[in-house]
């Protein structure tokens, strides 16, 4: 089954301005099978497979020479000295474009890497698993396009006219399934929980031992099960640490692994509040919502409806399907971080806009918001002088809460 991905677009646009355009993202999201659905013509190698590896790396004049264009480089980040033989070949020809496409994962160094080796002649795409639209084939919310393009004086009477094709049981088949491609399109149910086993085996025992051998592969597959249970919380790495009797500046190494692997999120705290009593903490979340409730043995809609952290499960699935919808439309980035104070009140997403706009997010699992709930972020309306806010839920219906604070059913995302 070929699914459109909502990135397909910002892929061709780019390849008309640079001549290399990186499709990075955990492993299994798509990537490979994006550039050769799109450029199917392309030649393509992949660095993973070895006679590949040894042609292209054992004389790079060579292979660049031969190969000048249209070609596709999988697991590109297995070869770092490709990106500066790259940054030479590109130079002969600046105003050449839509040259290259690298693919890549599983590398915490990849991106700066990418940035140093080749400014000004690579855009970078990011492609996550597959948001809710994609799983089930319907067209992209315009929500983002909204957010990226009309003056923010337009957004609410916008919004008020969205239109969408999911249904709210779609909404929690793919809440709980996540949206790896292979398994979530797979009609056999045994084939999930066999696949997603051996993608936590395969993640933790190949990509992590091979990328960082000296590292305690056990230590660091307890870490990634602790971690699952912390998702949506803000994270102590000393408490960590004390539970996997490793110190802090190892968490700290763990957490900055399972970021670069693309399988965590961190989160940062607001930074433009004056205020003192602004938690500066960060927190996360398991990017997957499937892998998340994989980990956690969440196997079927009961236990997800009793599990007493799906609330918070519930938060960072639909925040990753906000920031996987804005990167797939924006033309430059957004910022989003997350607000708490000493004395608990707390915005789950706060989406602060190119101009520097603060647009708070509060979401939550069940169908209706009472009003008593809108306290914490009525309040950082009002301090940060944001033009509304919103709440994202799984009620039927899109409508004002207050005069600046709109309701939209996660469906609509």
């Amino acid at each position: 089954m070929t699914v459109k991905r909502n990135i397909e677009k910002k892929l061709r646009q780019y390849l008309t301005l640079f001549p290399i355009v990186a499709m990075l993202g955990a492993r299994q999201t798509g990537k490979t099978t994006l550039a050769k659905m799109v450029y199917p013509d392309w030649k393509y190698f992949d660095l993973e497979n070895g006679n590949d590896f040894d042609f292209i790396t054992s004389d790079f004049d060579f292979f660049l020479s031969q190969y000048s264009s249209e070609i596709i480089i999988d697991e590109a980040q297995r070869s770092p000295q490709l990106f500066r033989e790259l940054r030479g070949a590109v130079d002969k020809t600046p105003l050449q474009k839509g040259r290259y496409i690298l693919t890549g994962s599983s590398s915490p160094d990849l991106i700066k890497e990418l940035s140093e080796s080749l400014a000004g002649r690579i855009a970078i795409i990011e492609l996550g698993t597959l948001k809710m639209n994609e799983v089930h084939q319907t067209p992209l919310s315009s929500l983002y396009s909204i957010l990226n393009s009309l003056p923010v004086e337009k957004h609410l009477n916008a919004f008020s006219d969205l239109k969408t094709d999911l249904l709210p049981e779609q909404v929690m088949q793919t809440f709980l399934k996540g949206g790896y491609p292979e398994p979530t399109l797979n009609k056999k149910s045994e084939f999930y929980s066999i696949w997603m086993a051996q993608y936590e085996t395969t993640y933790i025992q190949r990509d992590i031992a091979s990328l960082f051998p000296r590292l305690n592969t056990n230590n660091y597959r307890r870490f990634i099960r602790i971690l699952s249970e912390l998702s949506g919380t803000i994270i102590n790495r000393t408490e960590i640490g004390r539970t996997l009797c490793v110190t802090e500046p190892t968490i700290r190494d763990y957490l900055a692994i399972a970021e670069g692997t693309f399988v965590w999120r961190n989160l940062k705290s607001f930074e433009y509040s004056p205020s003192k009593s602004v938690t500066r903490m960060q927190r996360g979340y398991i990017r997957d919502s499937g892998l998340l409730h994989f980990l956690r043995r969440v196997n079927d809609y009961d236990a997800l409806l009793q599990n007493p952290k799906t609330g918070a499960a519930f938060e960072g699935f639909v925040i990753e399907e906000i920031i996987q919808g804005l990167q797939a439309v924006e033309t430059t980035p957004w910022n989003f971080s997350f607000f708490r104070t000493r004395n608990g009140a707390e915005v789950d997403l706060v989406l602060t806009s190119p101009d520097n706009i603060h647009i708070p997010v509060e979401i939550k699992f069940g169908s209706s918001t009472k009003k008593g709930q809108l306290r914490s972020l009525s309040a950082f309306i009002e301090q940060n002088n944001s033009p509304y806010g919103l709440v994202i839920n799984q009620s039927e219906e899109i409508k004002l809460l207050k005069t600046n604070v709109l309701q939209i059913p996660a469906r609509y995302l």
